[in-house]
C-alpha cells in the first residue's frame, strides 16, 4: 500500500505523462496510448508506468519501444513540470486489463444470447 505522498506523486505523474505523450512525442509509430496507472517506489526514485495501447500486438510492441526510447525526455519534462528534488526513473509496461475486460464482455454477451434463444 502506498502512502498519501506517493499516491499524489503517482497521480501527478499519470496526468503529466498522459499530456506529454499526447502533445510532445511526434513519432509515427506511436499508437493511441492511455496512461492507466503509475506505481511509484516509496523513495520516489523510480516509477512503473502502465499503459494501454489500441491496436494489435505489433502496434503495442512498437509503441512500447517508442516510449522506452523517449523515457529520458519524458523524465526530464516531468521534472520540469512537477519540480521535485528527484525525478523518478520511468519504466513502461503494457497493461492488458482493457483487452481482458473486452473479452469478458464478449463472453457475457454470448451467454446472454444463448439464454434468450432457450
Amino acid at each position: 500500500m502506498q502512502g498519501k505522498r506517493t499516491e499524489r506523486v503517482a497521480s501527478l505523474l499519470q496526468m503529466e505523462l498522459g499530456n506529454l505523450i499526447l502533445e510532445r512525442i511526434k513519432d509515427p509509430r506511436l499508437g493511441f496510448v492511455t496512461v492507466m496507472h503509475v506505481k511509484i517506489t516509496p523513495d520516489l526514485k523510480s516509477a512503473v508506468v502502465f499503459i494501454s495501447v489500441m491496436g494489435d500486438k505489433k502496434k503495442k510492441e512498437e509503441t512500447l519501444k517508442v516510449l522506452e526510447r523517449a523515457a529520458g525526455f519524458l523524465q526530464h519534462e516531468v521534472g520540469i513540470a512537477i519540480k521535485m528534488r528527484y525525478t523518478p526513473k520511468l519504466q513502461f509496461e503494457l497493461d492488458d486489463s482493457l483487452d481482458k475486460d473486452f473479452e469478458i464482455g464478449q463472453v457475457i454477451r454470448k451467454i446472454e444470447e444463448k439464454d434468450k434463444a432457450v
